[in-house]
């Protein structure tokens, strides 16, 4: 059975990545490194608290047993951050910097949730797509065995909503029809489901490809409609 480590576990996909994995029989050990310790329990779970996110990325290879997959579900808000330079220092450089070392200690599978649109005509240009977009780049530069890159919509369903008008909007969409919705945005549990689905089928030799883009309809096809426990 394959082993896991969770950056971003305390957010709101992190946490339901962490919720799948620890109910999983794919996977036997499961750790996580965060600022604050998820609310989750379980035996098979070894959690890290380390508020200099600046360490981090050494912790990965002191890992035991080293973990075969890493999921990096880490972000923030303008807002929350303070400023597109602070952002760009948790979005980009603690991202890119935890990849890097997931690397260099030999991890096989990379999972990185990214954003939707963030390489469109429309949205390219922003600060926040301009991260993401890095991050993924530089998961590719890396040349992991395998890298699977999520690029959900709007996130809806948060306990603790970063945009509440536009959630809102996004949720009520479903009124319209599941399929219309979906094109817009995905619930947290969908989209965490996905990942680990898609690390699951990695571990089983059923990736498409060794660097692995999975956009909202991807999504929706493995967090929700085909999903097994």
């Amino acid at each position: 059975m394959a082993t896991a480590a969770v950056f971003g576990c305390t957010g709101a996909v992190g946490s339901q990545i962490l919720a799948t994995l620890l109910s999983s029989d794919a996977f036997s050990k499961v750790k996580t490194i965060s600022r604050r310790l998820p609310n989750a329990q379980a035996d098979k779970l070894e959690a890290l608290e380390e508020s200099d996110t600046s360490k981090w990325g050494d912790m990965i290879s002191s890992l035991s047993p080293k973990p075969s997959v890493v999921f990096n579900a880490v972000g923030t808000t303008k807002a929350t951050a303070g400023s597109i330079q602070n952002q760009w220092k948790i979005d980009h450089d603690l991202c890119v910097e935890n990849a890097r070392a997931a690397k260099e200690a030999g991890v096989k599978t990379y999972v990185f949730i990214s954003s939707g649109g963030t390489r469109s005509l429309l949205w390219g240009w922003v600060p926040y797509s301009k991260m993401k977009v890095g991050v993924e780049d530089a998961i590719m530069e890396f040349n992991f065995e395998n890298a699977i890159v999520l690029r959900p919509g709007m996130i809806i369903g948060r306990e603790k909503s970063k945009s509440f008008l536009l959630e809102k909007f996004v949720e009520g969409l479903q009124k319209l029809g599941q399929g219309i919705q979906d094109k817009v945005g995905q619930d947290q549990t969908t989209i965490g489901r996905a990942a680990v689905a898609a690390a699951r089928l990695v571990e089983e030799g059923k990736a498409p490809s060794s660097y692995w883009t999975l956009e909202q309809a991807d999504i929706v096809r493995l967090g929700r409609d085909e999903w097994k426990e």
